[in-house]
């Protein structure tokens, strides 16, 4: 029952950032123009953090119950991250609204890496 639990928490961070990615993003960027797209873009991605920080917690906690190491590692990792990227929103969202591209670029490439980090290992903690 908790491998289950487990197992359906990984998809829904998988899910959820493939979504974000797949979906949200191209369609916000093809549909709204800069201007429409920046305070959309500022109202989600804190609760996509928020979203993927508590689904680690709770894979987390499951993973504990169960005594299972890995998965509870899976979960720390992923709470950790998505923790840290949305601590990154505020200094990014600075550098855009200064014109502080280079600043900008390395802040979302380190969102962008965090995230993949969160995807890729609840990927991997599928598979075990």
């Amino acid at each position: 029952m908790l491998g289950s639990a487990i197992i359906l928490c990984n998809g829904i961070s998988i899910g959820i950032i493939l979504f974000q990615t797949a979906v949200i993003a191209p369609t916000v960027f093809k549909g709204l123009s800069a201007e429409q797209a920046s305070p959309f873009l500022r109202l989600v991605f804190p609760k996509f953090f928020i979203f993927l920080a508590l689904v680690g917690v709770i894979i987390g906690v499951l993973s504990a119950c169960g005594g299972d190491t890995v998965h509870m590692a899976v979960g720390a990792l992923s709470s950790l991250l998505a923790i840290s990227c949305y601590l990154l929103i505020p200094s990014t969202n600075k550098a855009r609204d200064e014109g502080n591209d280079k600043r900008f670029r390395w802040l979302h490439r380190a969102s962008v890496s965090m995230t993949l980090v969160i995807l890729l290992a609840n990927s991997i903690s599928v598979a075990i």
